[in-house]
């Protein structure tokens, strides 16, 4: 019997470091387990720091989705060991950080739980999640509605500018990655 599959959206960002390929070593690092596969991948953006310390570098965030036989905590588990990998460091709330990985949405899954609220209880509020995700999947709703239009009344929507110096994970990389590894939608055979 095979396993069951469920969608997730997952959030990458990182302010400090080597940025961009912190994002496509991260990236092929949460799909490389059987149990993760890769369907999407946007394009990053770069954006001011919301909340934290001030005069922090600038982010690059993007979004991917996957589709996971990993139940949620230990996807979380998953997640933390990543950041774990690219050196990620937990002395200041929303502070500077080489990697930041947050699962956004888990299938339908709602939870309240402190270690893993989902959806995600910022993300209708961030641009920095919304817009990339929009662009992944256009259709996509959080809580309602269409997370693009989400992201356009967000606070931090005006800070949002295109990062052109994103180089995907080289397709050997990802599983699953289309062979131009072009940021985008991963078409599954």
């Amino acid at each position: 019997m095979s396993p069951l599959y469920t969608r997730a959206v997952i959030a990458l960002g990182s302010n400090l470091g080597e940025r961009s390929d912190t994002l496509s070593a991260a990236v092929a690092d949460l799909v490389d387990p059987p149990e993760v596969r890769l369907l999407a991948i946007s394009p990053i953006v770069q954006t001011k720091a919301v909340g934290g310390p001030a005069d922090q570098p600038d982010f690059l965030n993007m979004v991917i989705a996957v589709e996971t036989s990993l139940p949620p905590r230990e996807l979380l588990r998953h997640c933390h060991a990543v950041e774990q990998k690219h050196l990620r460091v937990r002395e200041v709330r929303w502070g500077p950080r080489t990697l930041d990985v947050d699962i956004i949405t888990y299938g339908d899954l709602v939870s309240s739980d402190p270690e893993l609220t989902l959806p995600h209880p910022r993300a209708a509020e961030r641009a920095f999640v919304l817009y990339p995700w929009s662009l992944i999947d256009p259709a996509a709703e959080l809580n309602g509605q269409r997370v693009g239009e989400l992201a356009a009344k967000a606070d931090d929507f005006a800070d949002l500018a295109p990062f052109d110096g994103f180089r995907p994970p080289a397709p050997a990389d990802v599983t699953g990655a289309d062979a131009a590894g072009v940021p985008g939608r991963v078409d599954r055979p």
